[in-house]
């Protein structure tokens, strides 16, 4: 069992649409089999069905997460959902005006309503007009992270204070203790909050994922504070050994989850990343192959602004380096920000 003071964050101080892959694992995949963003196959025909306006096989996805307790799925889904709706709503006004009650329709629409608002110039200030609508998506299953997760990235974008924060993260870590999307949340917080703070970040991405079973997401946190480190120029240098420790925890969880999936493919998509920043070739290239066609925007779209063709630069890459071709020579990425739309 974890206890809410071993997660304590330690900004509180007293002083401050997819398709399996024919390719066996360890196979190559070739470029044009690569697949963005693919949704995995209890996505895919809600997209669909959305596309045709009906909301009723993604009312019935993410009951079905809330009943089994599925809360990393239903996270990844509830996000999906809402990236959809921005481009087609109708579907989701229909299930709002249908069942304006339904907590899972009120999270896909307190979900859209805030990645909306952290694309405006007066982000703060319209996050704070989208409370009322966390609040009532958080009301509708009180054992649901999901919602929390949500407060927490509004939290951050209305430049909340430490203490409510805190509030907050109490409330999503009694819900799920090793929710990796509250955790997320929680690190991003961190680092907007004490921009620099890369020690810190690892301190809590350590606690964390040494707290929680082999098998959890949050066991990958580690490695999204190396990839925090690595893509910020800000904050006192971090050991080498520490990103490898993090690139190796990532690692060992890898093979704990399905290959050729598109579930795990974004912590290995980062996994990739930073294992090429830290010029780990052979291990790279492993990920890619238990990786499959399954290429993810992020975080890619954060050093390009095309993130497929970017995957598949840094594959050849990859293969390049791990042959000995001597005419290769790596492409140098060290040293970029961030960009803000990650949220």
């Amino acid at each position: 069992m974890v206890g809410t003071m071993a997660l304590q964050l330690p900004f509180i101080r007293a002083s401050r649409m997819a398709r399996t892959s024919p390719h066996l694992v360890g196979e190559p995949c070739a470029d044009d089999e690569v697949l963005l963003d693919a949704p995995d196959a209890r996505l895919s025909p809600t997209l669909v069905a959305a596309a045709r306006g009906d909301h009723l096989p993604a009312a019935s996805l993410l009951l079905a997460t809330r009943v089994a307790s599925e809360w990393e799925r239903r996270d990844r889904y509830v996000t999906r959902l809402a990236a959809f709706a921005r481009s087609r709503p109708e579907w989701l006004d229909a299930w709002l005006a249908t069942t304006p009650q339904d907590p899972d329709a009120l999270l896909v629409g307190a979900q859209l309503a805030v990645d909306r608002a952290w694309q405006s110039p007066a982000r703060a200030e319209l996050l704070r007009e989208v409370s009322p609508l966390i609040t009532a998506a958080a009301r509708g299953d009180q054992r649901d992270p999901v919602p929390w997760r949500l407060a927490l990235d509004h939290a951050r974008g209305a430049q909340a204070g430490h203490t409510y924060f805190e509030e907050l993260w109490a409330a999503a870590v009694r819900r799920a203790p090793h929710h990796y999307g509250c955790h997320v949340a929680a690190l991003r917080y961190l680092a907007s909050s004490w921009h620099g703070s890369h020690r810190e970040c690892f301190d809590f991405a350590d606690r964390a994922a040494q707290d929680a079973p082999p098998g959890a997401l949050v066991q990958a946190l580690p490695l999204r504070a190396a990839y925090g480190y690595l893509t910020d120029d800000c904050g006192p240098e971090v050991p080498r050994e520490r990103l490898d420790a993090a690139a190796d925890r990532a690692i060992a969880l890898s093979p704990r989850l399905p290959a050729h999936d598109p579930w795990p493919a974004r912590m290995r998509n980062l996994l990739i990343f930073v294992l090429v920043r830290l010029e780990r070739w052979p291990d790279a290239v492993e990920q890619l192959r238990l990786n499959g066609p399954y290429a993810t925007s992020f975080p890619w779209d954060q050093v390009s602004d095309d993130p497929l063709g970017h995957f598949l630069r840094v594959c050849e890459d990859m293969r390049s380096a791990v042959a000995g071709d001597p005419s290769w020579h790596p492409r140098s990425e060290r040293g970029g920000r961030v960009r803000p739309g990650d949220h």
